[in-house]
């Protein structure tokens, strides 16, 4: 079964995570939706805030969006060391017709858990890092259009707020 994907300016995307104490059938479950959700979407990071549930769980593949063979779903992920600097152009599901250069770290190291309850440590670089560094802001109700300047975000916010009063405008006829 695949979610619905919150967008922007839903409360719940700015809001933090809670961490995820017990790793039950209902996280299990909810983590398989994420995946459904991320793939069919054609995205290759999901964060529980996306779909509603804040919750520290994310899952990413950046095979995808169209191989979908490195699927990686991480409970209470953790950014443990940061390196280098880069720059990319970055956009989101959450983040609806929008897509922004964002600096950040080049190299990450990532401690986690896996579905299992067992740790998991790895080093991200490049896309991966980029991903990760995504998704892990999502947790802490950061999205990628908080790292962009002042003026663009303001564009974008007059945007999305014309979509909305159509989109209202619409309902009520």
């Amino acid at each position: 079964m695949t979610r619905t994907i919150l967008t922007y300016p839903n409360s719940i995307l700015a809001a933090t995570s809670t961490r995820v104490e017990d790793i039950t059938e209902e996280i299990r479950t909810l983590a398989q939706e994420m995946a459904e959700t991320m793939y069919k979407e054609d995205g290759i990071g999901l964060a529980a805030p996306q779909v509603g549930e804040n919750i520290r769980l994310v899952t990413v593949d950046i095979s995808g969006p169209s191989k979908r063979e490195d699927l990686r779903i991480l409970v209470n992920p953790e950014i443990i060391e940061k390196r280098g600097t880069t720059e990319s152009e970055e956009g989101c599901l959450s983040v609806v017709g929008y897509r922004a250069k964002v600096k950040r770290s080049a190299w990450a190291g990532i401690k986690a858990l896996d579905l299992e309850g067992n740790p998991v440590e790895f080093e991200a670089d490049e896309l991966m890092a980029i991903c990760l560094q995504h998704e892990i802001d999502h947790l802490n109700g950061v999205l990628f259009i908080d790292h962009i300047s002042r003026l663009k975000r303001t564009l974008y916010d007059r945007k999305v707020g014309k979509w909305l009063r159509n989109k209202h405008r619409d309902a009520k006829k």
